[in-house]
């Protein structure tokens, strides 16, 4: 990403240059994102999800948002201002992503086919890898949604966010997890 003006910036995130992107979001505006969380949100906000709440917000209806950027100011500044009147609007109205899912949260199984020891050694198993995640806002979702069976409004509720942001955390908890339990192969 060495020596990209702000336009060039802007048409490499709109491209979807992963590398780009990346190193825009992940590190050049770390700070700026920090800040900005620090200002709108009293409370702790995972910057991966900031992150990528504003990214789909930039880059809905074919990036719209994005390209309304034209170099007027600096495209961290434009950033800063787009970033903290959006966040500023969702936490006012109580939504956090729109959830475009209609997969339920936890389908509960049919029939219940095992062993107690092999589910006594799978509870073991789960736990350890929740225990492990980096994220224990994940391993919190998890927990309470598919091992206690909490009612998602219950969930959602005890963390003051709304339904349909927990489809979208339980989503990243379980691709998290799984990454997790695939490197302990």
């Amino acid at each position: 990403m060495k020596n990209l003006t702000d336009l060039e910036i802007k048409e490499a995130l709109i491209r979807g240059d992963e590398e780009v992107t990346k190193e825009f979001f992940f590190k050049k505006c770390k700070g700026l994102f920090i800040n900005v969380i620090h200002r709108v949100f009293k409370y702790e906000v995972d910057y991966s999800e900031f992150v990528n709440e504003l990214y789909i917000h930039l880059m809905a209806d074919d990036a719209r948002r994005l390209r309304s950027f034209v170099g007027r100011s600096s495209i961290y500044t434009w950033l800063e201002t787009v970033a903290t009147f959006y966040f500023y609007n969702r936490k006012n109205h109580g939504r956090v992503i729109d959830n475009n899912s209609s997969m339920p949260l936890y389908v509960k199984p049919q029939s219940d086919t095992g062993s107690t020891e092999r589910k006594n050694d799978a509870h073991i198993d789960v736990e350890a890898l929740l225990a492990e995640l980096p994220n224990q806002r994940y391993a919190y979702v998890l927990r309470r949604l598919i091992i206690e069976e909490a009612k998602p409004e219950a969930v959602a509720d005890e963390m003051n966010i709304e339904v349909s942001n927990l489809y979208n955390i339980k989503k990243r908890a379980l691709a998290s997890i799984t990454r997790l339990a695939l490197e302990k192969r």
